[in-house]
């Protein structure tokens, strides 16, 4: 018999065996990258920041005819999928007044080439989006306008994975099913603003299984995820292991941000122990974790000590 048939015969016999470690593979890329995106670029963990009522938008700036269109559309799109209503305020009498977010275009001489578009979330409490401001270069509008809508909607991180958010995208020019992922699940019942990233990983992981073929697999590979996190972090917040490497690779992880996010992951911790989120409850561990944050200075920890003396 010829090579190419026992070529074939070997791949049908190892392709019912390849497709869970396939499909295992990519859960495990995605719960990878919905971690990745709740720590700020600084180094620090981050608790989720959304929008409770409708964005007014006012758009401003150079070559608006040009681009309006295209940036509503963006905008629209993120704002659909996470089930906030979006009004365009541009053109009424008192917009200035009535606009929560404001989209400026800006001449392709502003901004930096390494920072095309930014985005500003005003929030005077960790939970809730006040008011917000983007800023987009004209000639980076097509590949900044879903990022930057992403981050609007209270996702601030840059993960690596298959998302706009990641400064390698596979596309830029609409949301990728990961993006649909977190959208769903930032907005979602289930989600609340404030939540620590232990908390708020199970729903992005459970939004993320019910997407998946064989779900028996992916929520295995779901809670593997949760107990190698859970190590991790822990030797982080003990000062023995490191952030995320998507963290690193961003260039703008600073010393202070990572100081700042041991305490933060060690308060984190402590309440993922006490309410058993990610993790069996543990009321010992709960205790230690929220000791450490306290001693490093963490506000949460030594109000939540405080109240139990």
């Amino acid at each position: 018999m010829s090579r190419k048939f026992w070529s074939l015969l070997l791949a049908a016999i190892l392709a019912p065996c390849a497709a869970p470690a396939m499909a295992a593979d990519e859960t495990e890329q995605g719960l990878a990258t919905l971690w990745e995106v709740l720590w700020h670029q600084s180094g620090t963990p981050t608790r989720i920041v959304r929008w409770e009522n409708e964005i007014r938008l006012r758009l401003t700036g150079v070559d608006l005819p040009q681009h309006r269109d295209y940036i509503l559309n963006a905008l629209r799109t993120v704002t659909d999928e996470a089930g906030v209503r979006l009004v365009d305020v541009t053109d009424q009498p008192n917009a200035t007044q009535l606009a929560n977010l404001k989209v400026e275009v800006t001449p392709d001489t502003a901004l930096e080439d390494n920072q095309p578009c930014v985005t500003y979330l005003d929030f005077r409490s960790e939970d809730k989006v006040d008011t917000a401001s983007i800023q987009m270069r004209s000639r980076d509008v097509y590949r900044c306008a879903y990022h930057e809508g992403m981050h609007l909607m209270g996702v601030r991180g840059h993960p690596a994975g298959k998302t706009v958010l990641s400064y390698f995208p596979v596309k830029v020019d609409g949301l990728l099913p990961l993006d649909r992922v977190m959208l769903r699940a930032w907005y979602s019942p289930r989600m609340k603003g404030g939540m620590t990233p232990f908390e708020a990983l199970p729903v992005l992981a459970d939004e993320l299984v019910a997407t998946m073929p064989d779900k028996a697999t992916a929520a295995q590979t779901r809670d593997r995820f949760f107990a190698s996190t859970m190590d991790q972090m822990q030797a982080y917040a003990a000062g023995k292991g490191d952030i995320p490497s998507i963290v690193k690779r961003s260039g703008k992880s600073t010393d202070e941000g990572i100081r700042r996010g041991r305490s933060e992951m060690s308060y984190f911790l402590g309440v993922a122990y006490f309410e058993g989120t990610t993790v069996a409850v543990d009321q010992k561990q709960a205790l230690s974790w929220f000791e450490r944050a306290a001693s490093a200075g963490n506000r949460g920890a030594q109000a939540w000590l405080g109240n139990r003396r």
